[in-house]
């Protein structure tokens, strides 16, 4: 998916531009081909040395944009080789230039000559975020969909305070960068609203025993980031989860929960506003019958643990489901993974089902990557071979927007 394409980098002038440096090693590796711009105040912060190091070319600068050339111009080069632009940090200076389409230096000029999609992060001051003309200049390059936004976060900042203004983490910058090599900027999901689940419920004994499941939320997590990435409003209701998981998740609505009835209301309070709903959680099938609100002693275990069925929040939300939701299961399966997916499928009259194999290398519970069977109830089928969550999370909005021949 990223061997070989096209980003340029175009690094503004802020202390942030320091967290740059691992957004284009993390490309280089990847073997995307990663070219940089840097403006003359990011070279105050970054020297050119470190870019060309990391990206493993040189960088262009504005000492290059002003030099007589026998090609054609720099600006129209750059522009036209991007698939993907990034610019980060993106100054206040910068979002002004942007915002009025001025064509100042190389940086800006080469906006102007490209239509590729571009990612913007900015990162200065709280005062300097808030100021109502940065705030207008945010919300109108945002009315422009070839701009998409990494909005900045609330920490330390360089200047001592602590408030809006820090620059979104590389690992949140690059999962972007992702979805929009995948999708080359389409908001194909702008006006819906998606619903989905994460996580493996816990159902208690006790205040630290619990039945339970290896499930991390990791599918349930790109599945939100990918919907928001493509446009989406999203809502995540998600179990337990480590909170690196829940970081890059900036936008979307997070209803935490812990048992299967939890789950369940909130599932239910958010389920009427949804077009899709996506429940990717692993849901536990039994909870213990009673609850004891201090922890038992060792002695006092039972030696058989009566068991009561939890709520099935599937079956129940496709019989409150109108006709124009479409509501998608998932079944994480081992061996066969067709027979019994298909058979749910039909048995709670699901819309779709992912039929995911937990007994393979790599995919599954815990992993970053995964497999999976896409089922339709008209009895369509596309296997996707392994991939990033991420990729997945994208092959199955394309899916669902190619169900019966029809966009959803």
């Amino acid at each position: 998916m990223l061997q070989g394409r096209r980003v340029l980098i175009g690094v503004g002038g802020g202390i942030a531009a320091y967290k740059v440096c691992q957004v284009i090693s993390t490309l280089a590796k990847l073997g995307v081909e990663v070219r940089t711009v840097s403006t003359d105040n990011a070279q105050q912060f970054i020297t050119p040395l470190t870019l060309a190091t990391l990206s493993r070319h040189p960088v262009y600068t504005d000492d290059l944009f002003w030099q007589p050339s026998q090609y054609r111009p720099l600006h129209i080069e750059l522009g036209e080789w991007a698939e993907l632009m990034l610019i980060a940090p993106l100054t206040a200076n910068l979002m002004a230039k942007l915002t009025h389409g001025l064509a100042d230096n190389l940086l800006t000029s080469t906006v102007l000559a490209s239509t590729s999609p571009i990612l913007l992060a900015p990162a200065m001051n709280t005062d300097m975020w808030q100021q109502p003309s940065v705030q207008r200049n945010w919300q109108v390059l945002q009315t422009d969909l070839r701009y998409h936004a990494v909005s900045p976060g609330t920490g330390m900042l360089a200047c001592d305070r602590v408030g809006m203004g820090r620059m979104a983490e590389p690992s949140e910058i690059l999962t972007y960068l992702h979805s929009l090599l995948y999708t080359q900027g389409k908001r194909d999901l702008v006006g819906k609203h998606l619903l989905i689940s994460a996580g493996g419920t816990r159902e208690h004994l006790d205040p630290v025993r619990f039945i339970g499941n290896p499930s991390t939320g990791k599918m349930g997590v790109a599945l939100a980031q990918a919907a928001s990435h493509r446009g989406a409003k999203v809502t995540l209701v998600h179990a337990p989860m480590e909170p690196r998981l829940l970081s890059g998740l900036s936008g979307v609505r997070l209803l935490p929960v812990v048992s299967a009835l939890e789950m369940r209301q909130a599932v239910l309070s958010s389920f009427s506003e949804a077009d899709w709903i996506i429940m990717a959680a692993a849901v536990a099938d039994v909870r213990p019958k009673e609850y004891y609100r201090e922890k038992l002693p060792k002695r006092l275990l039972p030696d058989q643990l009566p068991l009561s069925v939890a709520p099935d929040i599937l079956s129940e939300l496709s019989q409150q489901k109108r006709s124009q939701q479409r509501l998608i299961g998932f079944a994480a399966q081992t061996g066969d993974i067709f027979t019994p997916a298909f058979e749910k499928l039909q048995r709670k009259k699901l819309d779709a089902i992912v039929a995911n194999a937990i007994d393979q290398v790599d995919s599954g519970f815990g992993s970053d990557q995964n497999q999976a069977i896409f089922l339709d109830h008209e009895g369509r089928k596309v296997a996707i071979g392994q991939c990033s969550k991420l990729q997945m999370s994208h092959h199955l909005f394309d899916f669902i927007h190619t169900m019966s021949g029809r966009n959803y």
